[in-house]
């Protein structure tokens, strides 16, 4: 994803990476692999399980990251007659994991790719996940393959899945694809990418779904060590954003009507959440006119005012609770009565990003098996229901490996600056004790909890100095106060 690199002090690479191994020590976060596993990845990767259906013709390209090996998706995108056509190639995983075998229980061991600034701790052998399974330029693999028919405004006609071999032409990335829409020399294909992604905006909005643009705050090897910066999406992430949803929506609604599958749910937030926001808003300045729906109010933000900045901070509260929904009505297990996800406001399924994430492989056999008319595979039905409780066990470990992440590199940065002041937007005030809050620095990219003054509270999306108190590695803790 693209980002804004931000300077700061270089960190202490050694140490933070002694750190980091012993982070993983204490989560229990093995980075190597069994011999067994390892061995097995060879073997598959070796002897591919190629299907019949050639797709080689379709002009496929990847749109990831730079630095991305792993690459778990290629789409091909054209008109059609009243409307367009999207092929979306999704890695075939099932192709090289036995069910059962050495690869297969260590990936439901790990559940799911975890990220840490010196190395990734990949869901499946590098063998596989950057080499015989991904999606690489040029190279002929076993894929899941979806047709996806829109109409002129984007809303889906018809969709299909199947197994098919596929050759990617192009391995683009974000800035790449954006800087070439921006200076009007984008393709056909690319061109095409802004057209229904826009279109595709326009029916998220319709559905009264909506996409939160909230910078995220990430690591990242810089010169030897390390940086903190904010991660901004561009038009062009968003875009390619909505062809993946496109195809979960599809996934999902093949699943419902099968009566076997698994969802990502998300709840609606309660009203209580809504009234506290209007309270936030009014503190704010943010205008929200009576009768504006919320999604409508998002969608008119300006996120250059750091006062709509803060206010998205606290609209990520609205998504707390998402999680997964597993059912199969053979087995006297229903849908989950509200099957929807509230931020898309449409039902919605993990089935795009297979390298990384142990759910979409068993989603992918299960819209094959139904698009098919052929039974669902064994193995994924025995392992259907205990899905939700392991894949949210992996989302808690997600969290808790980026935040610890995220905390021990912040206390680096600033380690030996205590006593300095620097610049900040209260993003966040805590209700019952309105001195305590949260500040987002601009330089460096740190997020951290701040204390008023005394007998004072803290300015909810202001900006104001504050004073660095604490920062300590051992720890990982940052701590401001009011200057």
């Amino acid at each position: 994803m693209p980002r804004r690199h931000l300077s700061v002090r270089t960190a202490d690479t050694a140490r933070i990476n002694t750190e980091l191994d012993e982070l993983r020590t204490r989560l229990e976060i093995r980075s190597d692999w069994p011999a067994e596993a390892l061995a097995e990845a060879d073997r598959a990767a070796a002897v591919p399980r190629l299907p019949d259906l050639d797709a080689t013709d379709l002009d496929l390209f990847t749109l990831d990251p730079p630095d991305s090996r792993d690459l778990d998706q290629a789409m091909h995108l054209a008109r059609r007659d009243g409307g367009y056509r999207v092929h979306y190639a999704i890695a075939d995983v099932a192709a090289f994991v036995a069910p059962d075998g050495a690869v297969d229980t260590e990936a439901r061991r790990r559940i799911q790719t975890l990220y840490f600034p010196d190395l990734r701790v990949p869901l499946h052998p590098a063998r596989l996940s950057e080499g015989a399974a991904s999606l690489l330029p040029g190279e002929l693999r076993p894929a899941v393959l979806w047709q996806i028919d829109l109409d002129a405004d984007g809303a889906v006609l018809l969709a299909d899945v199947r197994r098919a071999q596929v050759r990617s032409r192009r391995r683009l990335d974000y800035a790449g694809v954006q800087d070439a829409l921006d200076t009007g020399r984008a393709d056909e294909q690319l061109t095409l990418l802004a057209e229904i992604g826009r279109l595709r905006e326009q029916q998220e909005a319709a559905r009264g779904g909506v996409s939160l643009p909230v910078p995220e705050q990430e690591v990242e090897p810089a010169d030897g060590g390390y940086r903190l910066a904010y991660r901004a999406g561009r038009p062009a992430d968003g875009w390619n954003a909505q062809i993946s949803l496109l195809t979960g929506m599809a996934a999902a609604d093949l699943m419902l009507d099968a009566g076997i599958g698994v969802l990502r749910t998300l709840p609606a937030a309660p009203e209580a959440a809504y009234d506290r926001l209007r309270r936030v808003a009014r503190a704010l300045g943010v205008d929200w006119p009576a009768g504006v729906p919320y999604p409508q109010l998002i969608r008119g933000l300006d996120t250059a005012d750091t006062r709509n900045t803060a206010f998205l901070n606290e609209c990520t509260g609205l998504l707390r609770g998402a999680g997964y929904a597993a059912f199969d009505t053979a087995r006297q297990v229903p849908p989950p009565a509200d099957p929807g996800h509230a931020a898309l406001a449409a039902p919605y399924a993990h089935c795009t990003a297979p390298l990384r994430r142990l759910v979409d492989r068993y989603a992918q056999e299960i819209c094959l098996a139904v698009a098919g008319g052929v039974d669902v595979p064994a193995w994924v039905r025995d392992g259907l229901l205990d899905l939700p409780p392991l894949m949210e066990r992996g989302d808690r470990r997600a969290h808790e490996v980026e935040r610890a992440c995220v905390d021990l590199v912040e206390a680096e940065l600033l380690r030996g600056r205590e006593g300095e002041d620097f610049d900040a937007v209260v993003i966040d005030v805590d209700e019952k004790r309105p001195a305590l809050g949260t500040v987002q620095l601009a330089e460096p990219a740190v997020v951290a909890r701040c204390e008023g003054r005394a007998g004072g509270g803290l300015p909810l999306g202001e900006r104001i100095r504050v004073r660095l108190t604490t920062a300590d590695p051992a720890t990982r803790t940052v701590r401001f106060a009011a200057a």
